[in-house]
């Protein structure tokens, strides 16, 4: 048995009960009953019952809605690991409940950095039920997310900054430890930043101005702070900004400032590092390493034994000298040196090939540096 509808010409299509049965090798039907006047509820119960299946009734208590299914997997992991991080509490601290829906914004765009990094306006589509691409916006109840919303919950996060690295600080920093600095730069698209300069690009793109930005971390490598500089700060002249911090911000004493030979170069340790009391650990440039080898106590037999070594020397007083000799630095370097002499090779081939030439050969120096045949001879 089955159910058809039957068109009526101008009239609503009759809705029939059918069954069909063969008779002299041919299909026939017939109809069993008229169900014109049903509810149309019940005759889609009745035509599931005939499919096979199983008939519920549509009452309020019982009615099933289909909703789509959003990816939550990843976002359950993300959101986790911020939460056993006490992220939330930390990022509110003692601020008003009413913060708490900026604080969750805050929030909901640092676990969405990490899963889909993305536009401020893909964020906010990603989180908003309509067009959610995974389970973010549910699972922090933020319901209808806009635009604008996004851009002040960053304004208010900006103002929690100095309070979230204190804190972060009181929890990882001591008197006496490690604290990394490095600089790095982002370009710009916009034109409104009055950070934005030209300056060298990491990115490779000195067309764009950017911005610098220095971050500080504990030994471990946890961020603690980040300050943004204008896009044409060289590296060493951020320095005093972090001792700065480092002192009065954070309350510390001792600290061990650890930053690359960019960075903490002789000048910011004898004008900064040294009166505000800080050590620090950094590396000797190439022409300084190359002149405690010739004649100072750098000696090659350091390494007959081990790949690390102590020294003092008299241009560094009060500091300690290590030593560390990377064999496979010292292989890639050996490689990249023979390579540059094949290629060094190659052209003072040519172009010995070019001055012994009949026709158009290079002939005087200034001819041979430009690669072009001399009008003279």
């Amino acid at each position: 048995m089955y159910i058809e509808s039957v068109p009526n010409r101008n009239s609503p299509p009759a809705v029939l009960l059918r069954e069909s049965y063969r008779e002299a090798g041919r299909t026939r039907k017939r109809t069993l009953a008229n169900l014109t006047r049903w509810q149309p509820e019940l005759v889609e119960g009745l035509r599931t019952l005939l499919q096979g299946g199983t008939a519920v009734a549509q009452t309020a208590a019982n009615q099933l809605t289909l909703l789509r299914a959003l990816p939550h997997g990843h976002v359950g992991a993300v959101l986790g690991m911020a939460r056993r991080l006490d992220l939330p509490r930390l990022l509110l601290g003692r601020s008003r409940q009413a913060a708490a829906r900026w604080r969750d914004l805050a929030l909901a765009m640092i676990v969405n950095r990490v899963i889909a990094p993305g536009s401020k306006l893909a964020t906010v589509r990603a989180l908003a039920p309509e067009t959610a691409s995974s389970s973010l916006g549910a699972a922090l109840e933020l319901g209808s997310v806009e635009e604008r919303e996004a851009y002040r919950a960053l304004d208010w996060l900006g103002q929690q900054q100095e309070r979230i690295e204190r804190a972060l600080a009181k929890r990882h920093l001591g008197d006496g430890t490690l604290v990394l600095y490095d600089v790095s730069s982002s370009y710009l698209e916009g034109c409104k930043c009055e950070l934005a300069r030209f300056g060298y690009s990491r990115d490779r793109r000195p067309d764009r101005p950017q911005i610098v930005y220095g971050l500080l971390c504990e030994r471990e490598g946890r961020p603690l702070a980040i300050e943004v500089f204008d896009g044409d700060t060289a590296d060493p002249a951020t320095l005093s900004t972090q001792v700065d911090r480092l002192k009065r911000r954070f309350g510390l004493n001792r600290i061990v400032l650890v930053g690359d030979r960019g960075m903490i170069t002789a000048a910011r340790i004898r004008e900064e590092l040294q009166p505000a009391g800080l050590d620090w650990i950094t590396t000797l440039r190439a022409p300084q390493i190359q002149v405690l080898a010739e004649a100072g106590p750098l000696q090659l037999s350091l390494f007959d034994e081990r790949d690390l070594a102590e020294i003092s020397a008299p241009d560094y007083p009060g500091e300690r000298l290590i030593l560390c000799r990377n064999p496979l630095l010292a292989a890639e370097r050996a490689r990249k040196r023979e390579e540059l002499l094949a290629a060094t090779e190659r052209d003072l081939a040519r172009i010995v090939a070019a001055t012994r030439r009949r026709r158009s050969g290079l002939w005087g120096q200034s001819a041979i540096a430009t690669g072009w045949p001399s009008t003279s001879r």
